[in-house]
């Protein structure tokens, strides 16, 4: 069994005292959606959550948590925040901000503490799959110690799931 390199995410959940389990998943450079994570896991995607950024016009930078199978709704974020519009931040200033790459973003560990929102489902199960800071590697985390770990607030933040679209 090989081990497991420690991100620098992972180091900050172990100084909080955080439980967390390492999971690894082979990463197709084509295929970099949360579908494919779970699939790999074979997890439920609704427990995969993508952490993206977004650019608030009256707060700046922000982070929403959503659940992999869903488009975040822009106007509820934009509320949640205190703004009166957001948008995502353009992917080629994703890792000056964060200091982490497309499909390995993190809500913990970014090169500055943005205020940050989880979409209200993640209370809903034991445990949800994050980015643990890298490609290839998710947290399995009980989504109550990561929302208190990151100071986030929940909130309903999607317009719909994608799979329910016609």
């Amino acid at each position: 069994m090989t081990k497991i390199a420690k991100t620098n995410a992972a180091r900050l959940l172990d100084r909080a005292g955080i439980e967390y389990s390492l999971i690894p998943y082979e990463v197709d450079e084509n295929d970099l959606a949360a579908g494919h994570i779970a699939s790999q896991l074979s997890e439920p995607i609704e427990q995969v959550f993508k952490t993206l950024v977004l650019s608030g016009d009256r707060s700046g930078y922000f982070v929403c948590v959503v659940p992999g199978d869903s488009e975040v709704d822009l106007k509820a974020a934009a509320k949640v925040s205190g703004n009166k519009k957001c948008d995502l931040i353009p992917m080629k200033e994703l890792l000056p901000v964060t200091g982490y790459i497309r499909g390995g973003c993190s809500p913990v560990g970014m090169k500055k503490h943005f205020p940050t929102f989880f979409h209200s489902s993640a209370t809903e199960y034991p445990y949800i799959y994050i980015s643990a800071g890298v490609r290839g590697l998710q947290f399995k985390v009980a989504p109550s110690d990561i929302i208190a770990y990151t100071g986030a607030v929940c909130a309903d933040l999607i317009t719909m799931r994608v799979s329910q679209k016609i």
